[in-house]
């Protein structure tokens, strides 16, 4: 029996035998195991994971389906894409980071962009979890729930936060996935430019590996402010598809990595200090870069690559910069 496949028959007996109340699937304590099912099921989690680095390319599908409002009309449906480096840049065995770069253009006049981060964590005691309106806090998992389960912290281009989320890796149906909790999310600037009537996304993340690459499927219902309640507006379907390739070249997306990591590892490290003084962060956002001072952030990276600003100067800079930003005063 594979350790998927052992979870999966673990779950089963787990609901088993505390039906007919049994709570939904994502909110019950995953079933005890023996030390060495423990450690198989943590290694075949941690193969998933690490199995999302590579070279792909990337479609997101996005499309509100289901509107909640008689006054409100769902848009059209938006795809995009590009090509995109994933590496591994942090693997302590309970903790592994990924970083995307973002690679688009042509071979002629590539253009990289950072994009986002991705931290998984191994039975988590505490998450951050967005608030709305610019706060995020850090929040406890629940003791029953942390046992076998990963928590994934997701971060915008410049480091700062997105969103986070904890669930289990199961196997249903024979695909594995790992299903997030509920979690508030802040638009994404796909919306934000838009300044549409909602103002946040409640959201679950799945996650899950195929023969080609891998997917992350969200579900999303968009909510805002009616008479100072917050009421659901549309539900939204996301697909983001990362298939395996070669029909692009990832040095310079690699190229930039190499030249900026150190300043981007001072940036994780000034943002966690600030999260970690005030249990959370409070920031002022900007519907282009996602708060006030991400483009002074990105900014200074680039430099850095273009060889226009010293690194150290840069890391004083945005370290100031980070410091300063919560709460939008010094």
């Amino acid at each position: 029996m594979t350790p998927m496949k052992l979870k999966t028959a673990l779950l089963g007996a787990a609901l088993l035998a505390t039906m007919p109340f049994a709570p939904a699937l994502a909110d019950r304590p995953v079933a005890a195991a023996t030390t060495a099912e423990d450690q198989a099921s943590f290694e075949a989690d941690r193969a998933i994971i690490l199995s999302m680095a590579g070279n792909y390319r990337v479609s997101f599908d996005m499309q509100e389906s289901t509107s909640w409002r008689s006054d409100y009309a769902a848009i059209a449906p938006k795809m995009s894409g590009g090509f995109e480096n994933i590496r591994v840049i942090e693997d302590t065995g309970r903790t592994i980071v990924l970083q995307h770069i973002l690679v688009v253009g042509n071979e002629d006049n590539p253009v990289v962009v950072k994009h986002w981060r991705q931290d998984w964590v191994y039975e988590p005691e505490t998450y951050l979890a967005y608030e709305g309106e610019g706060v995020w806090t850090v929040q406890d998992v629940p003791e029953r729930m942390r046992r076998g389960r990963w928590s994934q912290t997701v971060w915008q281009v410049d480091d700062s936060p997105r969103y986070g989320g904890w669930g289990e890796w199961t196997e249903e149906g024979g695909i594995p996935r790992w299903r997030s909790n509920w979690t508030l999310r802040p638009l994404a600037r796909r919306d934000a430019v838009r300044e549409p009537v909602y103002d946040r996304y409640l959201s679950i993340n799945r996650h899950s590996p195929t023969p080609g690459g891998w997917i992350h499927w969200q579900d999303n219902i968009k909510q805002g402010l009616v008479d100072g309640e917050t009421v659901p507006f549309v539900q939204e379907y996301v697909l983001n598809t990362y298939s395996r390739t070669e029909n692009y070249d990832p040095a310079p997306g690699d190229s930039y990595w190499a030249n900026t990591a150190r300043y981007w590892a001072a940036v994780r490290a000034a943002w966690a200090e600030v999260i970690a003084a005030n249990g959370g962060i409070t920031l002022t956002e900007e519907p282009n870069m996602g708060n006030t001072i991400a483009s002074t952030i990105y900014t200074l990276a680039q430099d850095i690559d273009a060889g226009t600003r010293d690194e150290a100067a840069a890391i004083a800079e945005a370290e100031a910069a980070i410091r300063a930003s919560h709460g939008g005063t010094e």
